[in-house]
């Protein structure tokens, strides 16, 4: 049975009739057609498709719709402003933090709630935090220095 649901996302209200049940992922993608959050494995173990509900980072492909209304979704389209990328986005640029680039929007996702929760990590706090998300073309030390040059930034209040 479909219901209709009411969430923010990006900062605009949005209201989806769908089955409860149906992951948050295929109503970005689909019928809100954000495309940057990638499905990755489809068990919530590669974080892929990582987003933030109410500040906190929630894996988008077994998270059902029914248990989001009323939540305030940042999706990787959020986070910039207008032409103005987030200083998380311009790290993993300007580091070439990727390869292959698909893990890149969960990675920063989960950057940017590090970050709000420990603005100044420490390189183990990072590497500890970061582990539930994987890169399948092992770019981790460019990860690394991406997230050490977002906190620097973000600390200095570049940040938006």
């Amino acid at each position: 049975m479909e219901n209709t649901f009411t969430i923010q996302v990006n900062g605009r209200n949005e209201s989806i009739t769908t089955d409860p049940e149906r992951p948050l992922l295929d109503v970005l993608r689909e019928d809100l057609g954000l495309t940057g959050t990638k499905f990755g494995c489809g068990e919530g173990q590669c974080s892929a498709c990582s987003v933030l509900v109410d500040g906190k980072r929630v894996r988008s492909c077994v998270t059902p719709i029914g248990k989001l209304a009323g939540k305030k979704i940042l999706t990787i389209e959020g986070l910039s402003n207008g032409d103005s990328l987030h200083p998380v986005q311009e790290a993993f640029l300007s580091a070439a933090a990727f390869q292959c680039g698909y893990c890149t929007p969960g990675m920063i996702i989960r950057t940017v709630e590090l970050l709000e929760n420990k603005p100044n990590p420490t390189d183990e706090e990072i590497l500890n935090w970061m582990e539930s998300n994987l890169c399948r073309c092992c770019g981790y030390p460019k990860i690394l220095e991406a997230i050490q040059s977002a906190a620097k930034a973000t600390a200095k209040g570049d940040s938006q």
